[in-house]
């Protein structure tokens, strides 16, 4: 689904905080996102430079590209000021530029994917190796990536919820 005929949520567009999300909120966000991500660089003709294939597993650019979403949410609301969408492209031009520091920073392209490299600081045990993945089917690793994040959120939330209530 790459046109943008209507959300998958209904609610007012607010700040996603993804480190709070229930599992059902977060599959519904990286649905969402996603489907306008996708908007965005096929709009735009961005490169993989901007925005790369396994943005998902990179949170750096999911926090910078949710942003720049709920910016161009709120700037394209049909109650917003008629300047709004001028404002979101000067911000849009902005963010390109961090999301291109982004990339080169985590070492994500078009054909291949490694984690973010990580320092580590004094008395920390050393940062785990990294290592390039071949990217063969963007769509089914997102797909794989969400089902896997909201088991996780899934997991935690019925840990959560078993635990004694203290009197």
């Amino acid at each position: 689904m790459d046109d943008l005929d209507g959300p998958l949520i209904t609610e007012p567009p607010h700040p996603i905080n993804w480190n709070l999300l229930s599992a059902e909120d977060a599959e519904a966000e990286w649905i969402e996102l996603n489907r306008w991500v996708n908007w965005l660089r096929r709009t735009y003709g961005l490169p993989a430079s901007v925005v790369p294939p396994f943005w998902h597993r990179h949170p750096e650019l999911v926090w910078e590209l949710s942003a720049l979403h709920l910016h161009w949410l709120g700037a394209y609301d049909p109650d917003q000021h008629g300047s709004a969408p001028f404002g979101w492209h000067r911000d849009f031009a902005d963010a390109r530029q961090r999301l291109r520091d982004w990339v080169a920073v985590s070492g994500t392209r078009l054909d291949r994917d490694r984690a973010t490299r990580q320092t580590a600081w004094p008395g920390e045990a050393p940062a785990d190796a990294v290592v390039d993945i071949v990217i063969h089917d963007r769509e089914e690793d997102f797909v794989e990536f969400v089902v896997d994040d909201v088991s996780k959120r899934r997991e935690a939330e019925a840990s959560f919820y078993a635990r004694p209530v203290s009197p």
